[in-house]
């Protein structure tokens, strides 16, 4: 059984409408107008029992609404959903113990006492048995390398400390599932990585289900297989992460070093993205790769040659741009 099963989910927002000037707003007092704002409109979509699923978007696309209706946290307009088995809107004790959701730019933890103190508190929320809560602590803290910084105030732990906090408290009763929005925002990229490796090790050990938004592809990369994209509400994009680039890849980077310098007319052959010294990178038409090649090594010479993809930042970007609902979509 899925893990996750949304059909058709919708979230639209009655947002009152404030008019210029001293007039309009007297007007507004007694006489309001509204419109409708959708967050997300029809999304549907299913993850699996162990899967880590990416799910990415531009800046008010509707993602942390998703998951906020996952949760429970908020009740859909439309549409519906099932996680863990669970109708999220019910919040039944039985579903809200089986999954973790970490807000990047929320706190979960007391921010003036010791973070110990906060894991202590859940434990009783959680009604853990002080072994397995010992054990499961200790295996996290190691993970994260921060068994010392504990008793220490949450108020005086860097960015990165904390996040690793909220992250140890989140996974302290064991979810099954692991919802995550923006866990790495602001980190440097020493916390990142640590974030990562935590992520990826306690999914190889636990198998537990994860649903990330993130806006660093390296998180992306490092962490999943599959990607949901979402843009104005929509469900764009449903597909395993190498098929963003065959889809919405409409270029490759050819990188080229000459013998005897870069040649005046290299623009002809393709947009130049990058000069330095004998080696220029060429954005060619994925059509016209071999053509622009072999032209190329007919006039000139070439003393190396590479092929690749352009970042997948720039892919995802264009993702974006387009918002365009695919075959792929579900």
């Amino acid at each position: 059984m899925p893990i996750i099963e949304a059909d058709g989910l919708t979230k639209t927002y009655r947002v009152a409408q404030k008019k210029d000037g001293l007039l309009g707003s007297l007007k507004g007092l007694y006489q309001r107008e509204y419109k409708e704002v959708k967050a997300v409109g029809g999304v549907s979509f299913t993850i699996e029992p162990g899967e880590m699923v990416a799910f990415l978007g531009p800046n008010g696309a509707g993602k942390t609404t998703t998951l906020k209706m996952l949760s429970g946290l908020i009740y859909p307009t439309a549409g519906s959903a099932k996680v863990l088995g669970f109708v999220p809107s019910e919040r039944q004790d039985a579903f809200r113990r089986q999954f973790s959701l970490v807000m990047g730019q929320k706190n979960q933890l007391w921010w003036d006492l010791p973070a110990a103190d906060s894991f202590q508190l859940h434990r009783e929320i959680y009604s853990l048995p002080k072994a397995d809560f010992d054990r499961t602590l200790a295996e996290l803290t190691g993970l994260l390398g921060v068994e010392k910084l504990t008793r220490q105030a949450v108020r005086e732990l860097s960015l990165g400390e904390r996040m690793k906090m909220e992250l140890i408290a989140a996974l302290l009763h064991q979810p099954r599932l692991l919802l995550l929005d923006e866990p790495t925002i602001g980190l440097d990229v020493v916390a990142q990585v640590a974030i990562q490796k935590c992520l990826k090790n306690y999914h190889a050990q636990r198998g537990v289900t994860m649903l990330l938004t993130s806006h660093y592809m390296r998180d992306v990369e490092a962490l999943c297989d599959r990607v949901l994209v979402i843009t104005h509400g929509a469900l764009v994009y449903d597909g395993p992460l190498s098929g963003i680039t065959d889809m919405f890849g409409r270029s490759k980077l050819v990188r080229l070093q000459f013998a005897q310098g870069i040649p005046d007319d290299i623009e002809r052959f393709g947009e130049v993205v990058k000069r330095e010294g004998p080696t220029v990178d060429l954005k060619v038409e994925r059509s016209k790769v071999a053509e622009v090649l072999a032209a190329i090594l007919d006039l000139h010479v070439v003393d190396d040659v590479s092929v690749s993809d352009p970042p997948l930042e720039q892919t995802i970007a264009r993702v974006f741009e387009e918002g365009r609902p695919t075959h792929d979509a579900a």
